[in-house]
C-alpha cells in the first residue's frame, strides 16, 4: 500500500502541480492522493478495461489515445503505466487496447513516431524472442485460438521495435512473415497472383511494418493488404481451379471451400 501510495503521490505531483500557493488545490491534494492511492491499490487489468470501456460509452469522443486516459481516468493511466510493460519495458497499450469493445478499435490512435533513425539492437530482439522461444511453432502451425493470440502478440512486439528503427527487428519480421506469407500464397486462392513476386512481398510487408497504427491483429491487417492489392495484379503463373489433385481425377474446384465467418476461401486440407 506504501509503495502505491508513493507512486501515486509522484503521479500527481508531476501531472498537476499546484497554480498558485495558498491555492484550494493545496488543501485537496492530499484527498486527491490518497482516492487515488485506494483506487490503484483496488485495480486490476479487467477493472481498468471496464473503466475506460464506460468512459467511452459515457463520452462518445471521435477518437482517444494515451493523453485522453490521462486526463479522464488518472487512475486507470497509472495502473497501466506501472502494470503494463513491453518486453523492453514500453508502456504496453496494445495489449491495453486489444482488450476494449472492439467497437472503439477503430478510434485509438497510437502515439506518432517521429521519423525512425536505422539502428541495430539485437538485444531488443532477443529478449522478446527469449520470452516466447516455447511459442514460436505458431508461425508454422497453430494449435488453438490462444497460438493466434500469442503469436499476434510477438508480431506486434517485434513491429514496434522495427517502427523505432531496429532493423533487425524488421529483418526477423522478414522472415516469419515470408514464411507465413509463402503458405497463404498456396492455400488462399485471392494471394495467388503475388506468386512469384518475392522482392514485391518485401516491400509490401515491410511497408505494412512502418504504417501499422492498431487494428487488433497486425497478421489480418497484412493479409488483408496482400488480398486488395493482388486485385490490380496480373499473375505470373498460370494457375487453373481445373487442374487434377492427385491421381483419382479430382480437380482443384472439388477441394474449394469457403470460411463462413471470414469469407476466405480456400483449398480444403491445405
Amino acid at each position: 500500500m506504501a509503495l502505491v501510495l508513493y507512486l501515486s503521490y509522484s503521479y500527481i505531483d508531476d501531472a498537476t502541480p499546484p497554480r498558485s500557493p495558498g491555492s484550494l488545490e493545496l488543501v485537496t491534494r492530499p484527498l486527491k492522493i490518497l482516492r487515488l492511492a485506494i483506487y490503484n491499490y483496488r485495480m486490476d487489468f479487467d477493472t481498468a478495461v471496464k473503466t475506460i470501456n464506460k468512459l467511452l460509452e459515457k463520452k462518445k469522443p471521435e477518437t482517444f489515445s494515451s493523453t485522453w486516459i490521462h486526463i479522464h481516468s488518472p487512475a486507470v493511466y497509472t495502473y497501466i503505466r506501472i502494470n503494463l510493460r513491453t518486453e523492453n519495458d514500453h508502456i504496453d497499450w496494445d495489449r491495453f487496447t486489444y482488450a476494449l469493445n472492439k467497437k472503439y478499435v477503430n478510434r485509438w490512435q497510437y502515439f506518432k513516431h517521429k521519423v525512425a533513425r536505422p539502428y541495430e539492437n539485437q538485444t531488443e530482439v532477443d529478449v522478446i524472442l527469449t520470452k516466447h522461444k516455447d511459442k514460436l511453432y505458431t508461425f508454422v502451425a497453430l494449435g488453438n485460438a490462444e497460438d493466434k493470440e500469442i503469436r499476434n502478440r510477438i508480431v506486434i512486439a517485434l513491429v514496434r521495435i522495427a517502427q523505432k528503427g531496429n532493423v533487425l527487428a524488421q529483418q526477423e519480421l522478414l522472415k516469419w512473415l515470408r514464411y507465413m506469407v509463402d503458405d497463404w500464397i498456396e492455400k488462399y486462392y485471392q494471394l495467388f497472383k503475388w506468386k512469384g513476386y518475392g522482392a514485391d512481398i518485401d516491400d509490401k510487408i515491410k511497408a505494412c511494418i512502418r504504417c501499422y497504427k492498431y487494428t487488433g491483429s497486425f497478421i489480418g491487417y497484412l493479409f488483408r493488404t496482400l488480398e486488395y492489392s493482388a486485385r490490380g495484379m496480373r499473375p505470373l503463373q498460370a494457375w487453373s481451379l481445373d487442374d487434377p489433385v492427385g491421381e483419382d481425377g479430382a480437380t482443384k474446384v472439388d477441394f474449394l471451400t469457403q470460411d463462413t465467418e471470414t469469407g476466405e476461401v480456400k483449398l480444403f486440407g491445405r
